[in-house]
């Protein structure tokens, strides 16, 4: 993905809720969000482009088995944004996106996951991964300066080509938008994902004097500041919207977008395992 907004233990009803859009070239083959066929356990889309390494996702949802628990499961969220850094990239990466689908299909907690990552980061291009049990929510970077995960407080949090919370224009903005967002939902599932969806599909480009200079060229730039992208070749893909009540249940929605807009649009509703009380703020209203 390339754009995440996360309220993490933010709002009465829920104790996770993620807005982000996916970027890539419309040419790339990928599949919608699904149940997969081969780990049953995980709701998420899919790269399927041929890549180095296993075929992987932006992000997903899931409940893997915890072999400590013999028979039960433990709930599972991850999410992957690239680092933009072309100048640095490698054609000889793995990559990125088996990331997310190694930590859903897994049993490590989300510290023991990132932290062993940080040994091995070096195979992959610049990456964000964010990875939650609904107990904790962690992220890492192997581009950050300290190379080691970071357990996240209760807030709201922005995330694209860079590092967590760097105040890229789209970023500021749609954090903002996110907080407007939030505190107009009532809890309900269903309808109440489109105002998350309209925040997300805003293409407002940033003004020159606000481009970031990551290496790639200022059309680019400025093609790449929208929180939601249009272009012949290149442009949001999806836009997906996830809500995770304290009590694990959960609504996924994703629309789908190529060149001419939208294709498509899924949405489920299920039960992840909580296996202890995360709530951290008040009662519903």
């Amino acid at each position: 993905m390339c754009l995440i907004l996360v309220a993490w233990q933010s709002h009465p009803d829920y104790a996770l809720v993620v807005a982000g859009n996916r970027d890539e070239f419309y040419a790339r083959p990928a599949a919608a969000a699904h149940w997969w066929q081969d780990a049953s356990e995980v709701l998420a889309g899919r790269d399927l482009a041929e890549v180095i390494g296993d075929a992987g996702t932006w992000m997903g949802v899931a409940n893997a088995a915890a072999s400590e628990w013999p028979g039960d499961s433990r709930a599972r969220f991850a999410a992957l944004t690239n680092y933009r850094a072309p100048s640095e990239k490698r054609t000889d990466a793995r990559s990125r996106g088996e990331l997310v689908a190694n930590f859903l299909r897994g049993e490590q907690t989300p510290d023991e996951y990132l932290h062993r990552l940080a040994g091995a980061s070096n195979a992959y291009n610049g990456f964000n991964l964010l990875a939650s049990d609904l107990h904790d929510l962690w992220w890492y970077s192997n581009r950050s300066k300290s190379r080691q995960p970071q357990k996240l407080k209760p807030g709201l949090y922005g995330l694209s080509n860079a590092l967590l919370d760097t105040p890229w224009t789209k970023v500021r903005s749609r954090v903002g938008a996110l907080c407007e967002v939030l505190a107009a939902d009532r809890g309900q599932f269903g309808s109440s994902a489109d105002p998350y969806l309209q925040m997300l599909a805003d293409e407002k480009q940033a003004p020159d004097w606000e481009l970031p200079n990551t290496g790639v060229a200022p059309e680019w730039e400025k093609l790449l500041s929208s929180a939601f992208i249009r272009s012949p070749h290149y442009g949001t893909r999806a836009s997906t919207v996830l809500r995770v009540r304290h009590d694990g249940r959960f609504d996924y929605v994703e629309r789908s977008f190529d060149a001419d807009g939208k294709t498509g649009e899924v949405s489920y509703e299920g039960q992840l395992n909580v296996t202890r009380d995360t709530r951290t703020v008040p009662a519903p209203r």
